[in-house]
This record gives C-alpha cells, sequence and structure tokens, in this order.
C-alpha cells in the first residue's frame, strides 16, 4: 500500500496532461500504474478506500480458503469489470506502450509482459507481478509460473533502457537513502517453494539486488539521464494496510510531492 503514493504521483501526471511513450510498472507499480494508460483520475485511492476492509479483497479468510491474501476472483474479475470498471478500450486506444514484471519461479528472473488491451491475459500478468510470495499463489499465465516481480526486479528502469527508453522518469515509495537488508521470509518462500530453488535464491539476493539499484538510479538522477520523484521521508504504512484514511494520507503525500517537482518535471520532460 505504499504504491498509494504513486497513486497520487500519476494522477497528477494525468491533471496535468503528462503523458509519456512508455511505462513499466512491478507489483503495486504494474496494478495501479495501468490506470494512467487507460487515464482514469483518481480510480486506485477510490477502489483501495471503498474495499480495502472488504474480506472479499484482502483477508485472512481469503488466504486460507483460496491460498492468495488478497482474493484473485475479486480483485481481478469483479473490481475491474463490474464494481469499478477498468476503462479497457481508453486502455487499447491510448499510444503509451505498458509493461509489466513477474518473476519466473523457475528461473527467478524478472520476464516483462506488454499489455495490449487490458483483458484477461493482460490482467493475469498485472496479477502476477502483484503476487506476494507466501501469500499468494503462483500464477499460471503464458506458459510461466509467476509471482511478485520485485522478488528480481525492484524498479525496471534497466529494462526500460534496454527497449529504447533512454530519459526515464522512475517513481520510488521508499525515502532516498533506504536501503533494504534481507528479508525475514527467504528460509520460508526457500520451504514452500523448495520445487523451484531459483525463486528462493532470488528472495535471497533480494536486498543486494535492491541497494544496487538505489544506487545506480541516484547516478541516474546525478548526471540527468533520469528523474527521481520519491517520498520526503518514509510513509509508514503497511504492505496491506486497511485503514482509508491512511491509504488517504500516503495519496496525499503522493500529489504533494508530484506538485512540488512539476515545474522541473516539466523542463525534464522538454514541455
Amino acid at each position: 500500500m505504499r504504491g498509494m503514493f504513486t497513486c497520487g504521483v500519476i494522477d497528477v501526471f494525468m491533471e496535468n496532461n503528462i503523458g509519456f511513450n512508455g511505462a513499466a510498472g512491478i507489483s503495486a507499480g504494474a496494478v495501479f500504474g495501468c490506470n494512467l494508460k487507460s487515464r482514469q483520475i483518481g480510480r486506485p485511492i477510490r477502489y483501495n478506500k471503498n474495499y480495502c476492509n472488504d474480506p472479499r479483497y484482502c483477508s485472512l479468510r481469503s488466504l486460507i480458503t483460496t491460498g492468495d491474501l488478497y482474493n484473485s476472483d475479486f480483485c481481478y474479475r469483479e473490481l475491474p469489470y463490474v464494481l469499478d470498471p477498468f476503462d479497457r478500450k481508453t486502455f487499447e486506444s491510448d499510444p503509451m506502450e505498458f509493461y509489466v514484471g513477474a518473476t519466473d519461479v523457475k528461473t527467478g528472473k524478472c520476464i516483462y509482459h506488454k499489455c495490449s488491451d487490458g483483458g484477461e491475459r493482460d490482467i493475469k500478468w498485472m496479477q502476477a507481478s502483484a503476487s506476494m510470495p507466501l501469500v499468494s499463489r503462483p500464477v499460471h499465465v503464458d506458459g510461466y509460473l509467476l509471482l511478485d516481480g520485485g522478488i528480481a526486479d525492484a524498479v525496471p528502469y534497466a529494462f526500460m533502457e534496454s527497449i529504447g527508453y533512454d530519459r526515464n522518469v522512475i517513481v520510488l515509495t521508499q525515502p532516498e537513502g533506504y536501503m533494504k537488508s534481507e528479508s525475514w521470509m527467504v528460509p520460508l518462500v526457500k520451504l514452500m517453494l523448495r520445487s523451484y530453488p531459483a525463486v528462493g535464491e532470488a528472495m535471497a539476493r533480494r536486498h543486494d539486488m535492491y541497494n544496487r539499484q538505489m544506487k545506480e538510479i541516484k547516478e541516474r538522477e546525478e548526471k540527468g539521464i533520469s528523474f527521481v520523484i520519491r517520498p520526503p521521508a518514509a510513509l509508514g504504512i503497511s504492505r496491506t494496510a486497511r485503514d482509508p484514511n491512511e491509504l488517504e494520507r500516503v495519496y496525499r503525500i503522493g500529489r504533494k510531492e508530484a506538485e512540488r517537482v512539476l515545474p522541473e518535471l516539466k523542463l525534464f520532460l522538454g514541455i
């Protein structure tokens, strides 16, 4: 739910007609960032506040009965198709390329998928990208078995550069200077996914990968080849926060920070 910060940032982008040729999202960045392409200002903060306390959305009951803390049928079918419809028509017609990354549990590598129409297959990839280990089942799609993209690739700037996007706006949800330590989940992930040792090893290396990426991102920022938007301080919200006021608070921090850097961002983008 630190992704509510990202939601605030991208809403300010849309309100100020700031568009991009391409974008990529990992985990929350995938399921919330897709609204940038569907041009739906306010949608992710709205549905998260409306349903964060609904046991059909996120609950221990869902985890016990389905294997997913965030109920896949509710989150990826009922919500986007019925309760707060995802604008597939706009998503498909908008020219911005949108990619999501998910971790292949067999190889421990991040695989990227280019979303085309916002349909069932694309949503399945978004689900895979945001499927946290231990509290989500691996997702089957396109012959892969996938989990959270952040296991193998926390921030997709290198992927974007590899396909030709050499000036990137990077949205982070941790403040400058934050460094990650090894996750307590590593032994459990290795145990639960012992048939797929590569993903366990990727989890064990995740903190090193993340810290290296933060160093590289800072270097890109200092050279002026990337523009970085990050919270001014730790957001102080849990991954699965269920207080609508807390979600709104973090969303407002994202809005405020995006509005603060807006003049600099426009200069970077040549607007």
